[in-house]
């Protein structure tokens, strides 16, 4: 017996009991948890936040747009078919013919103004600040019957006929709580440059914004509508045809049949592009914690290669041993996705509760809306957790799978054969080429998805790419100093580990990069347009409500009168008026000013092509479309379009130009044309240049001495320029926070694979020392190993981010917004981001190192002896 020989483990005919082998399993793999928690951690924290971030922008956006839906249909109701005007306001004989025809059962006449109000006081001076708020004057006779939420509910000890005075006016809980009134109160609600007084006497139950209701003889007659209305909504009788109705009722030019549901559809297209990229962007921290769980879990697998590869010769597979490192991903990854879900939900909670659900870009302003959990979606966000740890293991696990078990018992690691190398860098150039081909791809439902597409290839492929990074940038140089020249020898020979011990930074800086050019290059361009589009010194508004109210303006003769004032030297005034073009799409601005010199006077696009004014047609008045126009609408130079005014007024386009302010199009057209085809004389901006020497503040005395002119609101251009920016910068605020937070995540990921890689190599630092090396010199030796290496990944994330952000401003953002800007390099920022990031590397790898050599390294080399 004592002649046999002992089994050989490295012997592939020997195997292990099973038994045996599964209790190596749980001697080996799982202890990780135990010895080194950290690392679990930071895979989950990578998930965690990746997940929280899309998920709490997932519950604002959906919340926010429930909110703002619901309030739509209770302010509209549940209409089958809604008579609206294209633009204004239409002649009320249209709701006669409809109420009288036998298809319809209920028709409900609606005046829709958007104003402001304000708590009034003894004197002006001491008024309280105006809100802005919707007033809708109704039938409280009908309108209940197809919107029940807009029936007046009159408070305790009114008259029984409440509901028809015109005097009388009912708030929403909106309303009420941002104007602090109670029934019995007084309201002062602008009309024109007016401000008129109603008593409160009750409330209504829409939700939604700000909202003001009233009768509507009293609306028409305040807001100067008499026999006009906004809408008509019709309920049908049953069995009507409600496309024979509209034949029927022989609709005038400028009013539209709109089916129920048009104006949801229109909400969701107002924020949909926003939503979107916002959606995209929090996925950005998921992406790059992707690539942390790849560092992290590369770094893993090659640390326990001694340990896989005993399990391997006792028994467990090369298919086994993969699938033990995606089971640890994908538990780590599921941990991290439920706490990412529960994190998540907390910031969206408070970000509704002290925020609302506007998230900076001004579409869902005064709404308050509730946190709406949807439970599919949440499965959804817990899955891409998942599988984002799963992707970022995926390559780790294959390294598990392919370890020569004999090698790494003998602790000799495995290098990737010239072959495995050529083809990952003919998949990274792949990848590259991949990535410029999808940029030039046209949307799709009108979302760049291509485009997204397009950076994901341009991100991996320059991941791939990093080993020939490191060649060609480390390749020509020398060194004197020991350490100096073991540093960059191992960092160029070792230039395979790099993508492991760099990916993340590669990753997380190419991304902020790309953000920081895309925002910069934005708002640039957005300084640069406002120089242009407000030329005079001082601007007057009726009222701070949206161009195009019903409720501010400024009549003809007021506007005479200020023109005609000592000391103004020119005045040019401005009306805004909004065109439903498209039933299921936001109305577009149809804008009417001076247009002397086109050229000077409009930012035109940077490519448009200016046309002469000796080819418009005869009858058609020549006009500029923004950029949206042309996308939106397919409107291009040189075509012809009748405006859906009710006084067949036809447009030739002579040019396209940039509007920054208006996502869903502008039309341009000359004042004069405009008040000819329509007749309307009133005015939402006037824009006074003073002779030369006035002082504004003195202009704005003369101005406001005038009759009716004491509630005009005057602004400077550098006023409204320096209001514009700060609301660009509000938008971008969170995009500026996910930046910070993929930041985060790549040094976070440098700490990571540097401290594991450092203490991977003890006995190579205790071989040093018995060379000669001096802790100091180890440590400085690790420290130019981290700064080569990540001095090499901030010089080709900086690159492959100006790449990227091409992609952003050249393509996302037309396909997205609809608008063009200039490219523009903040050389200033990437250079303090790429030496952030070095500095930092630098510093950590120096700390792992300390922490390395802090036990007694020597001592670790008697494992070799």
């Amino acid at each position: 017996m004592s002649s046999l020989p002992a089994p050989d483990p490295t012997s592939s005919a020997w195997r292990a009991p099973p038994g045996v082998v599964r209790a190596l399993v749980r001697r080996y793999a799982w202890p990780e948890w135990r010895l080194h928690p950290w690392r679990h951690a930071t895979v989950v924290v990578a998930v965690l936040l990746g997940v929280a971030l899309a998920w709490s922008v997932h519950l604002i956006n959906r919340s926010a747009l429930a909110e703002f839906s619901q309030a739509v249909r209770a302010v509209n109701g549940e209409p089958d078919l809604e008579l609206r005007a294209a633009a204004g306001s239409f002649d009320e004989q249209v709701y006669a013919r409809a109420a009288r025809h036998p298809q319809v059962q209920v028709a409900s006449p609606v005046v829709e103004v958007q104003t402001q109000a304000r708590v009034p006081a003894a004197d002006t001076a001491s008024a309280g600040p105006s809100v802005g708020v919707r007033v809708l004057g109704i039938d409280a006779l009908v309108a209940p019957a197809i919107a029940p939420r807009l029936l007046p509910r009159a408070a305790e000890r009114q008259d029984r006929l409440a509901l028809v005075d015109p005097g009388l006016v009912f708030l929403n809980p909106a309303a009420q709580r941002v104007l602090g009134v109670q029934p019995g109160d007084r309201l002062e609600l602008r009309a024109g440059t007016q401000w008129r007084a109603w008593k409160v006497a009750g409330n209504v139950g829409a939700g939604g914004g700000p909202l003001v209701v009233m009768d509507i003889a009293g609306a028409q007659e305040a807001f100067g509508l008499l026999g006009r209305v906004s809408r008509i909504d019709l309920k049908l009788a049953p069995g009507a045809d409600g496309a024979a109705l509209l034949d029927a009722l022989a609709l005038p030019a400028g009013v539209r049949g709109i089916a129920p549901g048009a104006a949801e559809e229109r909400i969701s297209h107002l924020s949909r592009a926003y939503r979107v990229n916002l959606t995209v962007l929090a996925f950005v921290a998921l992406f790059t914690g992707g690539f942390l769980v790849f560092s992290v879990l590369a770094l893993s697998v090659a640390k326990r290669s001694a340990q896989l590869a005993l399990l391997g010769v006792l028994g467990l597979t090369a298919r086994e041993r993969r699938q033990l490192v995606l089971a640890e991903a994908a538990f780590l990854g599921g941990v991290g996705s439920a706490a990412g879900l529960a994190a998540g939900t907390g910031l969206a909670s408070l970000a509704l509760r002290f925020f609302g659900g506007d998230l900076g870009g001004g579409y869902f302003t005064g709404v308050q809306p509730s946190l709406q959990w949807s439970t599919p979606a949440g499965g959804a966000h817990l899955a891409l957790g998942v599988a984002a740890a799963l992707a970022g293991a995926w390559l780790p696990a294959r390294q598990a799978e392919r370890l020569p078990p004999a090698q790494a018992l003998k602790g000799l690691g495995s290098v990737p054969s010239a072959v495995e190398r050529r083809w990952r860098r003919a998949g990274g150039l792949a990848l590259l080429a991949a990535g410029a081909l999808l940029a030039l791809l046209p949307p799709v439902a009108g979302l760049p998805l291509f485009a997204y597409a397009s950076v994901a290839c341009l991100l991996l492929g320059g991941i791939a790419c990093v080993p020939e990074a490191v060649t060609l940038a480390l390749g020509r140089l020398r060194a004197r100093r020991p350490e100096t020249l073991l540093a960059l020898e191992r960092a160029r020979r070792q230039r395979h580990t790099a993508t492991t011990a760099v990916a993340g930074v590669v990753a997380s800086l190419s991304l902020s990069v790309a953000l920081t050019v895309m925002v910069g290059s934005f708002r640039a361009s957005v300084s640069q347009w406002l120089d242009q589009v407000l030329p005079a010194p001082l601007y007057v508004r009726a009222g701070l409500s949206p161009a195009g109210s019903e409720g501010a303006f400024l009549d003809e003769g007021l506007v005479d009168a200020i023109a005609g004032l000592p000391g103004v030297a020119r005045v040019e005034p401005l009306r805004v008026t909004p065109l439903l073009l498209k039933p299921q799409r936001p109305p577009v601005a149809l804008i009417a000013r001076a247009l002397d010199d086109p050229a000077r006077q409009l930012p035109l696009a940077g490519r448009s092509r200016l046309l002469d004014e000796r080819e418009r047609p005869d009858g058609a008045v020549a006009a500029f479309v923004s950029e949206a126009m042309v996308d939106l609408y397919d409107l291009q130079p040189g075509q012809r379009l009748p405006l859906p005014l009710g006084s067949g007024l036809e447009i030739w386009v002579q040019g396209v130009w940039r509007d920054y302010v208006r996502q869903h199009g502008s039309i341009v057209i000359a004042r004069a044309a405009y008040v000819r085809a329509t007749g309307d004389t009133r005015v939402n901006d006037l824009a006074l240049w003073p002779d030369a020497g006035l002082d504004l503040a003195e202009l704005q005395a003369r101005v406001r001495a005038l009759p009716g002119a004491q509630t005009l609101e005057f602004t400077s251009a550098q006023t409204i320029r320096s209001a514009s920016l700060r609301i660009f910068d509000r938008s971008f605020a969170v995009t500026y926070w996910l930046q910070a937070v993929a930041i985060a995540i790549g040094l976070f990921g440098i700490a990571a694979t540097t401290s594991a890689q450092t203490l991977a190599r003890r006995k190579e630092f205790g071989l040093l020392r018995h060379l000669g090396f001096t802790r100091s010199q180890v440590m400085r030796l690790v420290a130019l190993e981290g700064l080569a290496w990540t001095t090499v990944g901030a010089l080709w994330g900086t690159a492959l981010g100006i790449a990227v952000s091409a992609v952003l401003v050249h393509v996302v953002n037309p396909q997205s917004f609809h608008w063009t800007m200039e490219l523009q390099l903040p050389f200033a920022r990437l250079a303090a981001l790429a030496l952030t990031v070095v500095a930092a590397g630098t510093a950590t790898a120096w700390w792992a190192a300390r922490a390395a050599i802090r036990h007694d390294v020597v001592l670790a080399v008697k494992e070799d002896w």
